[in-house]
């Protein structure tokens, strides 16, 4: 990556009249046009204006862990997985390869083309929000709960994504969603968040002011909620008080999409669309994703806004557009990437070294892992999650590059003969799962019988025949094989249904829908036992087939025609338990150790999901507990009496009895790569590094109300109780010692420095996350009946690699922001008395560390907003 920055570069200098000139066509432009002309350009589907040099330009593209919804992509592991890593490096290599792939994509047509959505160079993310309540179901977009560890993965991820010349970045980053926004998702549109000065200066606002400040983006996402009875994208407070005149903002801002029209809508702010546009200009928010800034026209006219407040934002908007050189013919440094940067080994190999470091091992009993190389062991793999395509992607992901699921990896590294499976259970009751290979059978092997065809019909002869385990793929915007077409082919599958056991069954058809500029959708057929049960396109709602079975195989086949943007296709069921957990039994029984991989998956937790089973509503958790059906699974499992293993695959915390199993590691949604890290990681080839960047509650009851946004018992920063596991933890297959802490310590505003020795005490190699906690003199005082009161607070971190027997002293600045407190008036002040520092692997107690103190004498210091 580094050599093709450099050479990239090398035309940067050369482009410096360019940018001149753009500067020059931006003003001329904006001078050029009408007001309908400049309302249409700052919606996110912007025309082309040929007349002063746009094309078309959808301005909504997407990136959290590896290009999305534009077809084939690296796929990294989910965001909180990434922030699992605590590794800074990593994030800026992520942010690079993301880039990169979003300018080959963009390269591969001429630079004055269309571009549809998902084919821009804007890049919405990262969600810098903070994760402060585990039910959230978008918290997995996040970097976790602490505003330090967001603040500091947002802006290597940031830096990496724009790249090295500021004037001619590689893709603008979008960190969002600004501010105070962590759900719940249902009422998101009109949520009016009631948050005190104190937890809005010391939980809300730091990951943003440290990103905007450092890091520098071009853009900015204001948030969909109301802060204090104002919607955040009208709120001049926020987008233009605090966001440019106190950090220095110099970029554009967009709404989230539909932000705008919420305005009256939903919060209503406003009576209409003009006024709802004109709140939103006048507040800071320049781009309108959606349609209602169609209505400024209309404001200007009523005198609601000005003209030359709307220039304000067109001239922001296409300065972003010169600067990345698609527009007015601007140069850029970048047009040389190709499409064969798309998915390159290096790029996959990052995504693995990603899904590696994302583990947390957090239990492991009797060093139970890594798993001892016994000749002829049989390992079963028990769980719907280890063969399932969707809880590798997680959301907001593109199309992965040859997949691994965990069932595959563990196959591949311990061979196929000695590894047996069996899905023992849905993730929760009422929430159907793909249909496993186990349920699926053609021509005496598992899965079914798949015939690909060039057209969009199954007619003629296929081109391809292969054998497909299960019905389970991402189409958007590819084929899945070389000799289709992605914008028309077939598919038919024919084999057997074999049910486990008889009962009462439902199969479902779930079509990733388009949903954006969709004239049709993708016709499916599916017959069951010879019986034509489903004929027609699915465009919507899952459909639902009911059927009694008496537990003997019958026929079944299934035929897409794949004519439109939807975005694949997934053959799902809705079994009897008991049937599911025999099964499982009895393979486990046959095996010598159990792999379970259970948890959670993005058909339960999302962004605004219509889901509405036990423990989920809308995307969120109402309960943190691992879901009923699963419990009874590892329960059914435990009673064996075999080895547990037990990896938790989710986008947030999962309350699960440690008792079910010897060893536990959390692997997140892990990404392409998430089934080969897993059996590295049981294997002992890769030693589990990640830390929590998350609480783990042992329950919902330890949690306030997930409406309130007060931050008085939530995250570990303010928690008084005991969790799980705690923010910070992850355990090692080799051990650590720390040493020699010392601090230098001088007056009030200066830097404190501390350095400290930190030495792998073990037998293997492995990486330490060394964390340091600061305690202010403040600490732990107050009544705390309303206010938070502080326990402690991450000031800096950073990952080291050591060879057994090998050390390394870590040297930490800390500037005076990272040491300060927060009063209830939202005032920020360096205090003076007695600070206590720990320095670790961990929060104080939870692994090798070291404590000292320092004293700051004379005044206070107030620290800028």
């Amino acid at each position: 990556m580094l050599g093709m920055t450099m050479l990239m570069l090398a035309a940067a200098p050369g482009a410096i009249q360019n940018d001149e000139a753009g500067r020059e066509a931006v003003a001329n432009a904006v001078e050029a046009m009408s007001i309908e002309q400049k309302a249409a350009q700052l919606q996110s589907t912007a025309p082309a204006d040929p007349k002063v040099g746009l094309p078309a330009y959808d301005w909504w593209n997407e990136g959290l862990h590896g290009l999305a919804r534009d077809g084939y992509a690296t796929v990294f592991p989910q965001a909180v997985g990434l922030a699992a890593t605590w590794d800074t490096d990593l994030l800026h290599a992520v942010g690079e390869v993301v880039s990169t792939e979003a300018r080959a994509k963009f390269n591969a047509k001429p630079v004055d083309a269309d571009r549809r959505i998902y084919e821009g160079l804007t890049i919405w993310s990262p969600n810098i929000n903070i994760f402060r309540d585990p039910r959230w179901g978008r918290g997995q977009e996040t970097y976790g709960e602490d505003p330090t560890l967001s603040g500091r993965l947002g802006i290597a991820f940031i830096e990496g994504l724009q790249g090295p010349d500021p004037a001619h970045p590689r893709v603008i980053a979008t960190p969002k969603h600004f501010a105070v926004h962590s759900g719940p998702e249902a009422g998101r549109d009109g949520f009016d968040v009631d948050v005190s000065p104190q937890d809005l200066e010391s939980t809300y606002l730091p990951a943003f002011r440290m990103t905007v400040m450092e890091a520098k983006p071009e853009s900015l996402m204001c948030a969909y909620n109301s802060i204090h009875g104002v919607p955040a994208c009208a709120s001049g407070n926020l987008m233009n008080d605090r966001l440019r005149k106190d950090w220095g903002f110099k970029g554009f801002t967009v709404s989230d999409c539909g932000a705008v029209g919420n305005i009256y809508l939903f919060h209503h702010y406003r009576l209409d669309a003009a006024g709802a546009a004109a709140a939103a200009i006048k507040g800071g928010t320049d781009l309108n994703c959606g349609t209602t800034y169609s209505a400024l026209p209309e404001a200007v006219k009523r005198g609601l806004v000005s003209e030359a407040e709307v220039d304000t934002a067109l001239t922001r908007a296409l300065d972003a557009r010169a600067k990345l050189g698609i527009a007015f013919g601007a140069d850029n440094p970048w047009s040389k990437i190709g499409t064969d940067q798309v998915g390159t080994p290096a790029h996959r190999a990052l995504a693995l070294r990603a899904a590696r470091e994302a583990i947390v091992l957090v239990k492991n009993e009797a060093n139970r892992l890594p798993l001892a190389a016994k000749a002829g062991m049989k390992i079963a793999v028990i769980g719907s999650n280890a063969d399932d395509l969707n809880v590798l992607e997680g959301n907001y992901h593109g199309t992965a590059i040859d997949p691994v699921t965990p069932l595959e990896g563990i196959r591949a590294r311990f061979g196929a003969d000695r590894v047996s499976y069996a899905p023992g259970s849905v993730l929760a009751d009422g929430a159907p799962a793909v249909v496993p290979e186990t349920a699926l059978r053609a021509d005496g092997k598992p899965g079914l019988r798949a015939e690909y065809f060039a057209s969009p019909k199954v007619e003629g002869n296929p081109v391809a025949v292969r054998q497909d385990r299960r019905v389970d793929f991402n189409y958007t915007r590819v084929a899945p094989l070389p000799q289709l077409d992605a914008k028309g082919f077939a598919v038919r599958w024919t084999g057997e249904f074999v049910p486990p056991g008889a009962g009462k069954y439902a199969l479902a058809l779930d079509i990733p829908a388009c949903w954006k500029d969709c004239s049709t959708h993708d016709a499916v057929r599916l017959w069951v036992d010879n019986k034509l049960v489903h004929d027609g396109p699915l465009g919507g709602p899952r459909v639902t087939i009911p059927y009694q079975s008496d537990g003997k195989p019958v026929p079944i086949r299934l035929e897409l025609d794949h004519d439109s943007e939807d975005e694949g296709l997934r053959l799902m069921w809705l079994p009897p338990a008991q049937p599911l957990i025999d099964q499982a039994v009895r393979v486990a029984n046959d095996a010598d150790m159990i792999v379970a991989v259970a948890g959670l998956s993005p058909d339960l937790e999302g962004e605004a999901l219509k889901v509405s089973v036990p423990g989920f509503v809308g995307g969120d958790r109402t309960d943190i507990a691992l879901p009923a059906a699963q419990q009874h699974l590892l329960e059914a499992l435990r009673a064996t009496g075999k080895p547990v293993v037990l990896v938790l695959m989710s986008g947030s915390a999962v309350a699960v009895d440690p008792d079910l199993a010897d060893a536990i590691m959390v692997a997140w949604y892990p990404g392409a790569a998430g089934g080969t890290a897993i059996a590295d990681t049981l294997v002992g080839d890769n030693n589990p590094s990640g830390r929590l960047p998350v609480t783990f509650y042992k329950s919902v009851d330890d949690l306030p109300a997930f409406v309130d946004y007060g931050m008085k018992e939530r995250t570990y920063r303010y928690f008084t109780g005991t969790p799980l596991w705690g923010f910070g933890h992850g355990l090692s297959y080799t051990s650590f010692g720390y040493s020699n802490l010392s601090v230098q310590a001088g007056a009030i505003g200066d830097p404190v420095k501390l350095s400290i020795h930190v030495a792998n005490t073990g037998k293997r190699a492995g990486d330490e996350v060394v964390q340091t906690y600061i305690l202010p003199p403040d600490t732990g005082k107050g009544s705390g009946i309303t206010t938070p009161v502080l326990q402690r607070q991450l000031a800096a971190f950073r990952r080291v690699s050591l060879k057994p027997g090998k050390g390394s002293n870590i040297s930490f600045t800390l500037d005076p922001r990272s040491i300060s407190s927060v009063a209830r008036d939202g005032t920020r002040t360096v205090l003076p008395g007695k600070y206590r520092v720990w320095v670790g692997g961990g929060q104080p107690g939870d692994g090798a560390g070291q404590w000292v103190e320092f004293n700051l004498d004379g005044q206070g210091m107030v620290l800028p907003k």
